[in-house]
């Protein structure tokens, strides 16, 4: 399948009145939704050519990128239009928090919640991460995830080999509880060494998509 032809800045429809149109950026490595801003030609021109992620400020009237003052700059990964052409997608690499009061997200106020974990994994493993690539990014006081950092990669891999040998105890034993926790810790530690290198859920799932309902792949060597 062929790639779409890029849109133009001809293409996309910004307000009449304003000259502005609505930005949603996410994170491209956790998939989170980080904000919503606004763009003007301009801005929208500047991100596509610096991958920096440009908006316009309603309040003070002026052009801004992302990070500038702050450093929790906005590196460009993607720029998709939705199919009516009023509204971008940014998908970036986030640096530092997004929100200006300090959080990863300025989605963090929730209105409705089921007050009970989501069923599966479904979500999970992605927020888990974009919290682990915050902490990475701010290393804050006190931190789990700030002091394996600073232990290195190689602190990070004996954990997961410390934690696969600890899901191996609790299945032999069959021990569910246990088995649950265990394997909990070593998806998060799993999760911290991909951040580490760059990998992202999105990255695994797509290989697993792109394996799903195929039959032929080379699996694990037979035992016995």
């Amino acid at each position: 399948m062929t790639s779409p032809t890029p849109l133009s800045l001809d293409s996309l429809k910004f307000d009449p009145q304003t000259g502005l149109i609505p930005v949603v950026t996410q994170d491209a490595r956790s998939g989170a939704v980080l904000m919503q801003a606004w763009a003007d030609r301009a801005a929208v021109a500047r991100t596509l050519d610096t991958r920096e992620a440009t908006y316009w400020s309603r309040s003070r009237a002026q052009q801004w990128v992302k990070g500038a003052t702050s450093g929790h700059t906005q590196q460009v990964v993607d720029v998709q239009a939705d199919c009516d052409g009023d509204s971008l997608l940014y998908r970036v690499h986030q640096t530092g928090p997004a929100c200006h009061t300090g959080a990863y997200s300025c989605y963090h106020q929730p209105l409705l919640t089921t007050g009970a974990p989501t069923a599966g994994l479904d979500g999970t493993l992605d927020r888990v991460y974009a919290t682990i690539t915050e902490r990475l990014a701010t290393l804050p006081e006190n931190s789990y995830v700030a002091r394996l950092h600073a232990g290195g990669l190689d602190r990070v891999l004996k954990k997961i080999s410390e934690e696969s040998g600890e899901v191996l105890l609790a299945a032999k034993n069959a021990d569910r509880a246990e088995l649950a926790t265990e394997v909990a810790d070593l998806l998060f530690h799993t999760l911290f060494a991909m951040a580490e290198v760059g990998v992202s859920p999105a990255d695994v799932a797509a290989v697993l998509a792109e394996r799903e309902g195929r039959t032929g792949l080379k699996g694990p060597k037979e035992v016995g």
